[in-house]
Order: structure tokens, then sequence, then C-alpha cells
């Protein structure tokens, strides 16, 4: 629809997520660091987010399939690019012509790629996650015999947390680097990058800190929130003290109020886990969201705001991990979750 312009958006800081990649690279130290942009951009759009970090320096990007890699061939040039859940039979055509490679998973997908003829490739070995990637306990040699191996990679299950399984990947894949070869090797993802220098290998792969998640402890206060939505006010009404407000009338008003009615709800990612529990803001003050969210509709409590009114713009607080506390949803659901009918504006 030519002109057409949202009732909601979302505002893409560039600057914060350029720090963001910035921090992490640094606090990989030695490693290239590459970043996930899976989940089109991890919800903030693909496209801009590889953009910007192709043009700060950032020469390694990952997705998760051959839809996603489509859509981001034009700007593949000059890069790695890699798709992470490998190389199926209706892949195959696509696989052989893109500048992309894939990540091999399965001792399926390996012979598939090499009856095809396919020439450079990843490969992903599975040290303890038990999700994609070929068995470490496998004779890999055997396997990975006869491929163009870029980059090997595995994946770390609980780098977020002081557990027993990160020591235990990490000697796992370093028995697996011993016995096959590869021009680099990759563990770390956001999690990782904060476990220090023995994960770091050859390259990074953070996701979810690029965007402002924050995914260990240490990387508290040094990542900046990117992506913040807003949305316009439908309409602003007087509610009568004992009425009540939205769906099975999860709210009632204990006084006369003002509230707001918002065009955003769960179709768009905001869901029902902040129901009386989110908020919107406006010039740093909090309006709380009233009874249950709707899948297009949002009532907040604008009785501090007088100034408020039809058409304006509020931002919602999306800062993810308080959100993540806020809703019981993950800050990957927070961002990933976030839907089409926003605007993505970068500032």
């Amino acid at each position: 629809m030519t002109g057409y312009t949202a009732p909601l958006r979302l505002r893409l800081d560039g600057d914060a997520l350029l720090s963001n990649w910035r921090w992490l690279a640094r606090q990989g130290g030695a490693p290239a660091c590459g970043a996930a942009i899976k989940a089109d951009g991890y919800g903030l759009g693909a496209a801009g987010v590889m953009q910007r970090l192709k043009q700060a320096g950032c020469r390694d990007f990952f997705v998760s399939n051959w839809g996603e890699a489509a859509a981001l061939e034009a700007q593949m040039d000059g890069v790695n690019f890699a798709v992470l859940h490998g190389v199926r039979d209706e892949d195959v055509v696509q696989a052989l012509e893109s500048k992309a490679r894939p990540v091999l998973c399965t001792p399926g997908q390996v012979a598939r790629w090499k009856a095809a003829g396919g020439g450079a490739c990843d490969l992903m070995i599975d040290t303890g996650m038990n999700r994609l990637g070929l068995d470490w306990r496998a004779d890999l040699s055997e396997l990975a015999a006869g491929l163009e191996i870029v980059t090997l990679l595995s994946h770390l299950a609980s780098a977020d947390e002081d557990s027993e399984l990160n020591p235990m990947q990490l000697a796992r894949f370093r028995q697996v680097r011993a016995v096959v070869s590869a021009q680099r090797y990759s563990l770390a993802n956001s999690a990782g990058i904060c476990m220090g220098a023995d994960y770091g290998f050859d390259l990074t792969r953070p996701g979810i800190a690029l965007y402002g998640g924050v995914p260990h402890p240490d990387a508290a206060g040094h990542l900046r929130q990117v992506v913040q939505p807003q949305a316009q006010i439908l309409q602003r009404r007087s509610v009568i003290a004992g009425d009540t407000i939205g769906y099975n009338a999860t709210h009632r008003a204990e006084r006369d109020m003002e509230i707001a009615i918002l065009n955003i709800g769960y179709a768009d990612g905001y869901l029902r886990g902040f129901s009386g529990r989110g908020t919107a803001l406006v010039d740093g003050v909090r309006l709380p969201v009233l009874g249950r969210v709707s899948m297009d509709l949002l009532a907040v409590d604008v009785g501090a705001r007088p100034d408020v009114a039809e058409s304006d713009w509020l931002t919602i607080d999306y800062a993810l991990p308080a959100a993540a506390q806020a809703s019981g949803l993950s800050q990957y659901e927070l961002l990933t979750g976030l839907g089409k009918r926003f605007d993505r504006v970068w500032a």
C-alpha cells in the first residue's frame, strides 16, 4: 500500500547495535566476531542489521534456512555467510548456486553434499546439546573425508549458567578439533563470549547480545537496548469507578480513571504475559497496562498524563531482562516474536 504508515513501529537504534557488536568483539579477544541474523535479525529486520554490521566490519553471518539466505543473497559479497540447518534435498540446487555455505549437520546431509559435488561447507558437531550436529563420538575423520570445511562448529547448551556441561563440551570440542581439519573453529555464542578466551577459538557467533539481550551476568551494563516498540493511541476514554476493562473483566476500576487504547497486541508479539504487568512510557512516566492484552489492542492508565491524546505515540517498556521477568517470556521470545505489522525505523 503506497504511502501507508502503520500505527505501530519499532524504533531501532543502529548506534546501539554497533556498540554491542564492538563490545562483543573486544570481549571475545582475538577471534573474529560474527553475527547470528536468523529469524529476520531476531525480529529487527535481517537486511538492515546485516547492512549496518557489514559496514562496521563484521564478515561472518548466520541464518537458519535457505529462505532466509535467499532474501539476503544480494548482500553476501565480501562476507562469509552460513545456513545453520544444513541442506535438504529441496535445498541442493539453491545451495549450489548461492554464495552462502551449508552447515552440514547429519550424516545424510554430508552424503548429499558430497553426491551433489558441493564445494566449501561448514560442519556442525554435537558436543552435548543433542540438537543438530554429528555426534562427537562418531568416526568424524571418515565422515569429514572429502569435505572442504571452512568452519567446524559446535553450540553450547548452558553457557548462560555455571554448568558442568560447559567445560565438558569444551573438552569434547578440543578432541574433535584434533581429528577434523578445518580452516577455523567456532564454539562460543553470546553467553560463551563471556566465559573467557578458552571458548573463543577462531570465531564467535553472538546473537541475542547484539540486539541488547543480556545472555550472561558479566554482560550486564555493557549492552544497549536496540529495539523499542511504539504504538499510537487510538482512543482516550474515561472509565467510571466499578467498570471493568478488557476481555473477561480482569481489571476493575477502583476509582474514576483515564485510559488510552493503543494499537498493539499479542498478534504483534506483545503477548498476554504482559497483561496487568507491562507498562508504557512517555517522557519517563510509567503507564501501567490494565486488563488483558488483546490481539490488536492494549489499555494503559494515562491518569498521570492528561496531555496525551488520540494519535499520540507511546513507547512500550521493552527493556529485555526486565520485560522477560515481567512477562514470563525469554528475551529471545520477546525479540523474535515482534510481528510484521510494525514499521521498522532505524535511527
